[in-house]
């Protein structure tokens, strides 16, 4: 049964080369019921609201069994939050999910899956610098993006709490279909 592992916000800002000058990447599990409201997770930050956030991309979500690959590629944990997402997910093939379609998590919540993420320097500085040269690309190449969520019906999630796809738009794009990987 698909279900949520973890709910993310931001654990600390780092400095970053970046125009902004900070990143917000680092997120890490929150304990207990966790407020989502339209702008996202409570407690959670975007340090570049110029590229990340709005009603938009509330909400990013990444599937376990991706960063299950990538720790695998990377010969390093990956835990929730890592990515810089929001919520870690089982059982949901989020990076081909349909525009469009809603989740409900728990029994209150209900997000939209709007945009595919866009992989940026920051992310390539944040998962290791030079070590990790071509990290943009080869991220994604693989496409395990995750996606960015509208949240339609506010509400609180916890870790455990079960994810149901509740509509589903048939000839939508998935996040995959839109995303252009960079040459």
């Amino acid at each position: 049964m698909p279900h949520l592992l973890a709910v993310c916000a931001v654990r600390e800002l780092h400095p970053d080369a970046g125009s902004v000058g900070v990143t917000a990447i680092d997120k890490a599990p929150v304990e207990g019921a966790v407020r989502v409201g339209r702008y996202g997770v409570y407690a959670d930050v975007q340090a570049d609201r110029k590229h990340h956030g709005g009603l938009d991309q509330a909400v990013y979500a990444y599937a376990q069994e991706d960063a299950d690959f990538w720790a695998a590629e990377l010969g390093r944990a990956v835990p929730a939050g890592w990515f810089g997402e929001n919520l870690r997910v089982a059982g949901v093939d989020v990076s081909n999910a349909r525009i469009g379609e809603i989740w409900r998590i728990g029994s209150s919540v209900e997000l939209q899956v709007t945009l595919p993420r866009t992989p940026c320097q920051t992310f390539a500085r944040w998962v290791g610098g030079e070590h990790e040269r071509g990290w943009v690309k080869r991220f994604s190449g693989e496409g395990r993006l995750g996606a960015y969520l509208r949240v339609v019906r506010k509400g609180r999630v916890r870790a455990g709490d079960e994810i149901s796809v509740i509509a589903a738009p048939a000839d939508a794009p998935s996040i995959l279909d839109i995303f252009v990987a960079p040459a």
